[in-house]
């Protein structure tokens, strides 16, 4: 397709998300001040990577359903999720809307915690309220890993709630506490609540 009929609706530092009819494509684009053989083998790498825990966690919670993996052209084609980007629109809810959005948000991380799959760049901005399903759908699992690491899942909470304090300040405690009801159904929970205090205790030592 040439560059430009390309729609391009988002643009990170790793990648750029293309809107073509009812799909998403992400491709991972070159990065120049890589030796050319270790970029390309990185993207390869990366993309061949995020493609596998997005369908695993497929078989867990909501996400997008993927279509194609391109390993030569460093690309996921996925279904495109109509809905609100959840960073837009927690906010604009009542309490109790947003309250009972957070616990199932917690529910899905402690199902995706149980499977070992960090998602590790959990915000609300990777986040999709599809309203009509009632479902939240979670994206971009670019720096996603696999880990049975109890440290690892308490980081994943920790950003969460980070994201939630910075973008949802008036009322985040209410909202991350919902998320951690719905992510004490996790096997793991009360150890993987008990080392997120410690990761917040570190990160208030550091200011």
């Amino acid at each position: 397709m040439p560059k430009e009929a390309e729609n391009i609706i988002a643009q990170a530092a790793e990648a750029i998300i293309i809107k073509e009819g009812n799909n998403i494509v992400k491709r991972r684009i070159k990065k120049s001040y890589r030796i050319p053989e270790i970029d390309e083998k990185l993207r390869r790498i990366r993309t061949k990577k995020e493609a596998k825990l997005i369908e695993n966690a497929s078989m867990l919670i909501d996400v997008p359903k993927i279509i194609n993996v391109d390993e030569a052209s460093k690309e996921i084609v996925m279904q495109f999720i109509e809905g609100k980007k959840l960073s837009d629109w927690l906010g604009k809810f009542n309490i109790e809307t947003a309250k009972e959005v957070c616990k199932q948000i917690g529910e899905s991380i402690a199902k995706l915690h149980d499977a070992n799959i960090i998602h590790g760049d959990l915000t609300t901005s990777n986040m999709i309220l599809n309203e009509k399903e009632n479902k939240v759908y979670f994206i971009d699992f670019g720096l996603g890993l696999k880990s049975e690491r109890i440290e690892a899942k308490a980081v994943d909470l920790h950003l969460l709630r980070q994201a939630l304090e910075a973008k949802h300040f008036s009322n985040w405690q209410e909202l991350f506490h919902s998320v951690l009801g719905g992510y004490k159904e996790s096997k793991n929970a009360e150890k993987t609540l008990l080392q997120l205090k410690k990761v917040e205790a570190r990160g208030r030592y550091k200011h």
